[in-house]
């Protein structure tokens, strides 16, 4: 089986890509291959640094209006596409070239509490102020709409009375820790 190589897109701390990065050291099918931030100051660049994974600062106009960076990322063969905390819309560029290999993770059970905006604390806060009973994660396909692609996998915790967005998102984050990994790893290796 050739080796499947993941460009891992990412705008913060990078909790979750450091995740995936362990998971696939040493693997014997799946490398992380590339790390993209659209933020120069983004913790995951480090986090890149640290385990000598090369990386891409994108720039707007180019990211919607160029290419999409579709070249540099069949230059440097990149098979999947995983998101993990990007903030910026995936253009039709690249949606197009790589449909059905573009994966993303929300903090929400989709489709409740998605769309334009909704990320991180948002998310959170909107879960309680509607004061539903549970909330969870969605890992999904990546399409046109935001948090609207079809839907792999889905995971959910209870939400406590005295919960607060920081609380909520510690449970959230665990969940994301445990499932997005294998979840990457199950379909790429499937």
């Amino acid at each position: 089986m050739n080796m499947k190589r993941i460009a891992i897109f990412a705008s913060g701390a990078g909790t979750n890509a450091a995740r995936i990065i362990e998971r696939f050291t040493d693997h014997k099918t799946v490398q992380v291959a590339l790390i993209v931030s659209n933020k120069p100051t983004a913790g995951v660049l480090s986090i890149a640094a640290a385990h000598h994974i090369d990386t891409l600062l994108i720039e707007r106009e180019q990211f919607f209006k160029g290419d999409g960076y579709v070249a540099l990322l069949q230059e440097k063969k990149i098979d999947w596409i995983v998101l993990a905390g990007f903030l910026w819309k995936i253009p039709d560029t690249l949606l197009r070239h790589y449909k059905g290999y573009i994966l993303n993770i929300h903090p929400a059970l989709l489709p409740a509490f998605g769309g334009k905006g909704m990320y991180g604390d948002r998310v959170h806060e909107a879960v309680l102020a509607a004061k539903v009973s549970e909330s969870g994660i969605t890992i999904h396909y990546v399409d046109e709409e935001y948090d609207h692609g079809a839907t792999v996998f889905q995971a959910d915790c209870p939400v406590l009375p005295n919960d607060t967005a920081d609380t909520l998102a510690a449970r959230i984050h665990a969940l994301e820790h445990q499932h997005y990994p294998r979840v990457i790893e199950e379909l790429i290796c499937r």
